[in-house]
């Protein structure tokens, strides 16, 4: 019997107890109290990674990785993700790891007398396949991270330009934080075409929660101004400051048509 037959049957015959032992070893370095059923999937990935691997020696060491490793690299990564955690929570827990298979697969090499040689390729897979594991989960928090982002940003547009009812013919739209390109579209896109459908008379556009604006947001404004009157919709603005209105006198943009107080009580009391 080879070397490697020899070291894949030894790993068969003690897979169960190797992976607790990985697993054990593992958290003792980080110091880590992980809860039963996190430490349970743990031993079971492990398990099938030590099958793996005595398979692959068979097979003369193939190249390929086990989907568990694969699927529970991924999970790492969503668990991170969903907990606002961070990569390197999970990128410490390697180089322990990396030590304890170091340590276990010496003892056996040396228990079964294998060379140096084929020692080391051991290592050699037994790490390849840690990297493979680790880039996994730098890919998949990535897009996850990404992901989550996307949608963060498609809910803080929405919430940019709420619409707020104040009786059947009159509402106020806020504008909140930073006016980007995204949001003016939103704006354009999608709270124009509600306002029409609530067939108000009135809007008044509240610029007092805008953190600033440069000359592009100013000229997107107006756009939105005149989309509005075109429509018959009486437009009211107020919460001007004074940077705000400095801007906009800066783009050129003509507002001598636009009725504009300073709070949007005001604005309200002029249109009653």
């Amino acid at each position: 019997m080879g070397s490697f037959e020899r070291f894949s049957q030894y790993i068969t015959e003690n897979t169960e107890a190797l992976a607790n032992e990985v697993v054990e070893k593992v958290l003792a370095a980080l110091q880590l109290d992980i809860p039963e059923q996190e430490e349970g999937q743990a031993i079971a990935m492990y398990i099938g990674l030590l099958e793996f691997f005595a398979d692959s020696l068979k097979e003369g060491g193939c190249e390929a990785v086990p989907e568990a490793l694969i699927e529970w690299s991924k999970k790492n990564a969503e668990v991170q993700v969903a907990t606002d955690g961070r990569i390197s929570e999970i990128v410490r827990r390697y180089p322990p790891t990396r030590e304890v298979f170091n340590d276990l697969f010496t003892a056996i090499s040396l228990e079964l007398d294998l060379s140096l040689k084929d020692h080391a390729f051991l290592m050699k897979r037994i790490n390849a396949i840690l990297d493979i594991s680790l880039n996994e989960t730098f890919f998949a928090f990535e897009r996850l991270s990404e992901k989550i982002q996307a949608e963060t940003e498609n809910e803080l547009v929405k919430l940019s330009a709420p619409i707020v009812p104040v009786k059947d013919d009159i509402v106020i739209l806020p504008l909140i934080g930073f006016i980007d390109s995204d949001r003016l579209e939103h704006i354009k896109g999608s709270v124009i075409p509600k306002i029409a459908e609530k067939r108000v008379d009135h809007v008044i556009t509240d610029f007092s929660g805008i953190m600033t604006i440069d000359m592009q947001t100013a000229e997107a404004m107006h756009q939105i101004g005149s989309m509005l009157r075109v429509m018959g919709i009486h437009l009211v603005v107020a919460g001007l400051r004074p940077d705000l209105v400095q801007a906009i006198v800066s783009s050129g943009i003509d507002m001598s048509r636009t009725e504009a107080y300073a709070t949007v009580k005001q604005a309200l009391e002029s249109i009653r």
